[in-house]
């Protein structure tokens, strides 16, 4: 069922009884040709595009729990493509394009929100950084504004532009940024992938791989063996746990990254905000919450949740970007698996071992990366080699010394 404003319309009319699910619930095949775990945004968006763009849809998707129970329905919802470095700006655009026609594309209302994204500076030294990322992005055909003090005091009255250790001196802005509801994407890459054939199948952890000469054949799961011609990883923060299971070692650490949300406000934030210093970005969601979060927390773990010692760092820079949220009350908190990489940046690449694809190392990127990393990915599974705005982000780069180091801090949290 395609929707519209007719459709909607004739439904509520029938007391909306006609609506068909919007993705099926199917048992496993047998056999597919390419079996892609991770029922995430990247996973869901990679089997969207394998039928799509390259008409392979005998396709599953699985995932150990429920559809978006993993990082895509536990982030902060902020797309952007403001970097700097050659190997990640072209990406980035393109996911951005992607995010512009998203929602005509798989027909159905991401609440995809161009807001715009402001990353604050407080320093000389910093602004030359920022107006540097900035002529990077402009030379590569992507939105950059360098904005003074009274500029940003314009648009945003209500921070802390006389704080005597982090004065506000400007900000680097990206008007095409903004935010996107992370849950509706999951559902409409999902409605878009089934109603092109794929399986979505929920419930069904991966427990081993099967290997044979040096060839995976398949994956045991809870709901027994499938095979596959081809399997591709894009498990996030489990990756490296995956990826064990084929003797696979990668160079990723698992994070706690925690997220939260204010109780409702009145209209307050007209964009997204990241502070300079004491990692924090902020945005307000269509019901009226604060929706902000800010460093990883400073150990390696697989649980979704994380330490009270990282929130009330978050907070702190919070409330010395905005003194206003001292008075605010947090509703709840989450936290994603985040898998690190080395570098900072992600891997999307055929392994040594045949018939294994691998999607990982999106360390803060994950979310504003999922159509690209889809899109990408899936020319990588159909045609057996990388995408052109992909093509930097091999595995080996790490032993070949071709590091892309945007941040300088890769996985260690001490520097975050």
């Amino acid at each position: 069922m395609r929707y519209s404003a007719l459709s909607i319309l004739l439904n509520g009319l029938k007391g909306n009884k006609d609506w068909t699910p919007a993705w099926r619930s199917p048992a496993p095949k047998k056999h597919y040709d390419v079996i892609i775990v991770g029922g995430g945004g990247h996973g869901l968006s990679t089997a969207y595009y394998l039928a799509k763009e390259h008409g392979i849809t005998n396709v599953a998707v699985l995932e150990k729990g429920y559809l978006g129970a993993g990082n895509i329905g536990r982030n902060t919802t902020i797309i952007r493509s403001n970097y700097l470095l050659p190997g990640n700006n072209p990406f980035y655009e393109l996911s951005m394009k992607l995010w512009e026609g998203l929602e005509q594309d798989f027909n159905f209302n991401a609440m995809v929100s161009q807001r715009g994204v402001l990353n604050l500076f407080h320093s000389d030294g910093q602004r030359d950084a920022y107006t540097n990322r900035g002529n990077a992005m402009r030379l590569h055909g992507v939105d950059a504004e360098l904005l003074d003090r009274e500029q940003v005091r314009a648009k945003l009255p209500f921070l802390d532009f006389d704080n005597g250790r982090f004065p506000i001196l400007g900000g680097l802005f990206q008007p095409r940024g903004g935010t996107v509801r992370h849950d509706a994407v999951a559902w409409g890459y999902a409605r878009g992938a089934d109603s092109r054939g794929v399986d979505i199948i929920q419930h069904c952890e991966v427990t081993g791989i099967r290997r044979e000469n040096g060839k995976v054949l398949g994956v045991e799961t809870t709901q027994g063996f499938i095979g596959c011609n081809k399997l591709a990883l894009a498990a996030a923060g489990n990756s490296s746990t995956v990826a064990r299971m084929a003797d696979l070692t990668l160079p990723i650490d698992s994070h706690v990254l925690q997220a939260f949300v204010s109780e409702g406000l009145k209209p307050f934030v007209d964009c997204v905000v990241t502070f300079g210093v004491g990692h924090f970005y902020v945005s307000q969601s269509d019901k009226g919450g604060l929706v902000f979060g800010g460093d990883i927390d400073g150990y390696n773990s697989y649980a979704q949740r994380g330490n009270l010692a990282c929130v009330e760092h978050v907070i702190e820079a919070g409330v010395s970007m905005i003194p206003a949220l001292s008075r605010v009350r947090v509703l709840r908190s989450w936290g994603g698996i985040m898998d690190m990489s080395m570098d900072g940046s992600p891997i999307i690449d055929r392994t040594h071992i045949d018939n294994l694809y691998l999607n990982a190392g999106w360390c803060y990127g994950g979310f504003k990366a999922t159509p690209a990393s889809g899109f990408c990915y899936a020319h990588l599974i159909a045609k057996n080699e990388p995408h052109k705005v992909a093509a930097a982000y091999r595995l080996d780069r790490f032993e070949r010394g071709y590091m892309i180091d945007e941040k300088g801090v890769g996985a260690q949290a001490n520097l975050h």
